[in-house]
């Protein structure tokens, strides 16, 4: 039963701090892109904004899935291990984001936004995802 308990416990704290770098996620994108995303997806069904913004929590879920994965057997070191490996994630995911706006003609961030398909959100979310996937690969 003991065994349980601490699981239970182990797995709160790992979900929280999952919740914790997903809702960093949505202000990092948030962020990057103009106007109120909550406003962009929900209210006016921008599909490019909603895109942009399930790749970055995919992404952010698989570096926390691998790091849980392969978490240390101390548990606080594998908790602080999972925040530095999801943070490091969301940072280098706006990285890539500034770069393929600086190699990329126009704002990436108005472009990804507007309500007309564009491809350049493909792209975009492709990095989030092949960003993620190297933070993943370093983890373990």
């Amino acid at each position: 039963m003991t065994d349980i308990i601490n699981g239970l416990g182990r797995a709160t704290a790992y979900g929280a701090l999952g919740v914790v770098l997903l809702v960093l996620g949505i202000f990092l994108i948030d962020a990057l892109t103009p106007g109120k995303l909550g406003r962009q997806i929900w209210e006016e069904r921008n599909r490019n904004a909603a895109v942009l913004l399930s790749s970055a929590l995919l992404g952010i879920g698989g570096i926390v899935f691998t790091s849980i994965w392969t978490t240390y057997e101390d548990f606080g070191k594998g908790l602080v291990s999972t925040a530095a490996f999801g943070v490091l994630g969301l940072v280098m995911m706006a990285v890539a984001f500034l770069v393929v706006d600086l190699v990329t003609p126009g704002k990436l961030g108005a472009t990804l936004v507007e309500r007309d398909p564009h491809p350049a959100v493909w792209v975009t979310a492709s990095c989030n995802l092949a960003v993620s996937a190297v933070v993943s690969a370093s983890i373990a």
